[in-house]
């Protein structure tokens, strides 16, 4: 029985990060689902931005005072947690507070200390977090898309956040050795006092139950997050390092179409003959994309890593002015259409079986897709350089490419093109007549 708490707590730690192990292999899985795209050129670039923007938040701050919150929730959650190595090497080994004579008192102390004052200014952070998600009716929380389980999943975090940083004070603040040393004990030794009236074993029982929830619910914050928008936390950095270097507004040509203008612009070339035994098929399955599978595995990384903040959609003209397209909506359906077809394949023994069911349409209306003007605002807005327009113009893309389904004008425009050469309706003779001197 005196190694009971070692085994049971070895149990919890093992289940806690084999079920994550598995959550994550499924997460690469489906990411895997996407097309190939070249996004591993330019390192010093791409680590530069992941240390400035994932790491240094510094996209965040254009927004103050969402931006130093965040800042704070971030910066003290993280550290806070270094805690846990502690905790785990604790459980493991049947000792309390190990690092305390490795370390020696004084720095324990510093370090114990400070993540006090963090856990209350996290506390802070979270309240205000609550504040303005639930009470202070900022629009950005209050689109369709964020009812029912993205609000909730939202407020989950916060009440995560709260219970543990709470278990965390308790727990110092009941530890009676810890409170008798006097050193790290800055916010503890002013809660201590709320439990002067009990025993010495009634304060071990305390310690001991808000340890072990502590840890309990680290453990299932750490596999709650597959499940929730806050998954963020691990993406964003491999989401910077990937995002697009490209000028924004700087659009990809299809091989197959570039290929074939270059065939009916040689004079020499035959339009009939087959191609060389041996060479590469340049022609796509299809052009554009109509499901999750037909975009490329950083659009689908995009899509795991959407914070749900709305930025994008804050930022959106077409949203300002009323229009149906929301740029956040576009990276939630992503998402939710990609766990559709991963649990599909789960289903199906590793095989995606088709569900009569697609990306446009079904989630994602032509009604949005034409409604962005492609300004790039959204791109620009992301605090972890997610691209929404990316995905619209590939849906697009397929509309006009593979069911010729573009809005009248557009059509008309490509008509024109087809036939005069230009955009406007008349004849090719006249197309420079703009240049004439009057």
């Amino acid at each position: 029985m005196q190694y009971l708490p070692n085994i049971l707590f070895a149990l919890a730690l093992f289940a806690g990060v084999g079920f994550f192990v598995r959550n994550i292999r499924k997460l690469s899985r489906n990411i895997k689902l996407g097309k190939d795209v070249e996004r591993f050129n330019n390192k010093k670039e791409r680590w530069k931005n992941m240390a400035m923007i994932a790491l240094g938040q510094s996209k965040m701050v254009k927004r103050p005072l969402s931006g130093f919150l965040h800042i704070i929730v971030y910066v003290g959650f993280i550290i806070i947690n270094i805690e846990v190595l502690e905790i785990v090497v604790d459980g493991l080994l049947g000792t309390h507070r190990v690092f305390q004579d490795f370390l020696g008192e004084a720095f324990y102390g510093f370090l114990i200390g400070t993540f006090e004052v963090l856990a209350v200014l996290v506390l802070v952070a979270v309240i205000i977090f609550w504040f303005r998600r639930n009470v202070a009716n900022i629009k950005r929380f209050l689109s369709s898309e964020m009812k029912g389980w993205p609000k909730n999943d939202g407020n989950y975090i916060l009440y995560f956040e709260v219970i543990l940083m709470s278990l965390f004070l308790t727990m110092n603040a009941t530890d009676t050795p810890f409170q008798e040393a006097g050193v790290g004990n800055v916010i503890s030794q002013f809660i201590a006092p709320l439990f002067d009236g009990f025993s010495t074993e009634s304060l071990h029982t305390i310690e001991r139950v808000a340890w072990w929830i502590h840890i309990l619910g680290i453990l299932v914050f750490l596999n709650y997050l597959y499940y929730s928008k806050h998954l963020h936390i691990l993406l964003a950095f491999p989401n910077t390092y990937f995002a697009n270097l490209k000028p924004k507004g700087q659009f990809t040509n299809l091989e197959s179409v570039t290929n074939e203008v270059k065939l009916m612009m040689d004079p020499s070339a035959d339009p009939y003959a087959m191609p060389e035994e041996g060479a590469e098929e340049t022609v796509p399955e299809k052009f554009g994309a109509s499901d999750v599978q037909d975009l490329n595995w950083v659009q689908l990384l995009n899509a795991y890593t959407c914070t749900e903040c709305g930025r994008c959609t804050s930022a959106c003209p077409a949203n300002l002015t009323g229009k149906k397209l929301s740029p956040r909506k576009i990276m939630m359906d992503t998402r939710d259409r990609l766990e559709e077809v991963g649990r599909n394949i789960d289903t199906n023994n590793g095989e995606f079986k088709d569900d009569g069911k697609q990306l446009l349409n079904d989630y994602i209306s032509t009604e949005e897709l034409w409604a962005c003007t492609s300004c790039n605002a959204c791109v620009e807005e992301c605090p972890v350089n997610i691209d929404p327009l990316s995905i619209i113009m590939d849906m697009r893309r397929y509309l006009v490419m593979e069911e010729s389904a573009a809005p009248q004008e557009l059509n008309m425009m490509m008509t024109n093109v087809e036939n005069n050469g230009a955009m406007w309706q008349y004849s090719q003779q006249d197309r420079l007549n703009w240049a004439k001197e009057d």
